[in-house]
C-alpha cells in the first residue's frame, strides 16, 4: 500500500477511535466542567503524551509481547481497572455545590460569572489541581488504557505494513500524538465555552457521577473479560 494511502487510512481509523466516548473523553469532560480550560488543556497534553508510550512499545515490538503474554496483559488490565476505579470513586462522590441553592443572584453577578467561565476560570470554592497533576492524570488514563494498547498494536502490526521504513513509522506516531492533542484541546475549548460551560456546570455533580459510573463499568468490564 502506498505511503499516502496508508497514512489516510491511519488518520481515518485514529479519528474514529479518538472521537469515540471513552475514559479519555470522560476525564476531559470532568476537568472542563469542574475546573477550567487551562486544566483541561494540560490534561489533553497528558493524554497525548500517553500516546507516545503506545507508539514507542509498538515500534519496538513490546506491544506484541504484551498482547501475546497472558500474564503481562492480565497485569496491565488490573492496573488499568484499579486506576479507573480510583478516578470513578472521586467522581461518584461529587456533591451538589452549596452555592447552587443561592444561584438566583443579581444580573451583574450572573454576567460576571459568565465572563469568568469564558476566560476558563472557576469559582473560588473549587480547589484547582496543579497543571502537573492535570497532565499526569491525562497521561495515566491513556497510558493504562488496555483498549488503546490493543488499538496501537493492531495499527502497527496490521494496518502499517512491516516493510514500512522506521522513519515513516515514527512520522505516523508523531502524527497520532499531535492529532490526539489537537482533538482533546479542541474538545476542552468547546466544553469551556461560555454557554456550554454555563449549562453543564449547573449540574456538574450529576455529570461527574455519570462519568464515574462509566469509568466504573469500564473497570468491571476489564476484570470480567479476564474471567471469560
Amino acid at each position: 500500500m502506498p505511503a499516502l494511502e496508508q497514512f489516510l487510512l491511519i488518520a481515518m481509523v485514529h479519528f474514529f477511535a479518538v472521537a469515540s466516548p471513552g475514559p479519555d473523553f470522560a476525564l476531559i469532560l470532568k476537568q472542563s466542567i469542574r475546573y477550567n480550560r487551562r486544566i483541561a488543556i494540560y490534561t489533553s497534553f497528558g493524554i497525548a503524551a500517553g500516546i507516545i508510550v503506545h507508539v514507542t512499545y509498538s515500534l519496538v515490538g513490546i506491544g506484541l509481547l504484551i498482547a501475546s503474554d497472558e500474564r503481562l496483559f492480565t497485569a496491565l488490565k488490573y492496573i488499568a481497572a484499579s486506576y479507573f476505579c480510583y478516578i470513578a470513586w472521586h467522581c461518584i462522590r461529587a456533591k451538589k455545590p452549596d452555592n447552587e441553592l443561592s444561584s438566583e443572584k443579581g444580573s451583574d453577578t450572573h454576567n460576571n460569572s459568565l465572563t469568568a467561565n469564558e476566560e476558563g476560570k472557576t469559582d473560588t470554592s473549587t480547589k484547582l489541581p496543579s497543571v502537573k497533576k492535570a497532565f499526569l492524570n491525562g497521561f495515566l488514563i491513556n497510558a493504562l488504557n488496555v483498549k488503546a494498547t490493543l488499538f496501537f498494536v493492531s495499527l502497527f502490526s496490521v494496518v502499517i505494513a512491516p516493510e514500512t521504513l522506521l522513519g515513516i513509522k515514527i512520522a505516523y506516531g508523531a502524527y497520532l500524538v499531535a492529532a490526539t492533542a489537537a482533538w482533546f484541546c479542541f474538545l476542552s475549548y468547546m466544553l469551556t465555552q461560555e454557554r456550554v460551560r454555563f449549562v453543564l456546570q449547573g449540574k456538574r455533580y450529576i455529570l461527574d457521577r455519570i462519568m464515574g459510573v462509566i469509568l466504573l463499568l469500564l473497570a468491571i468490564q476489564l476484570v470480567l473479560s479476564d474471567l471469560n
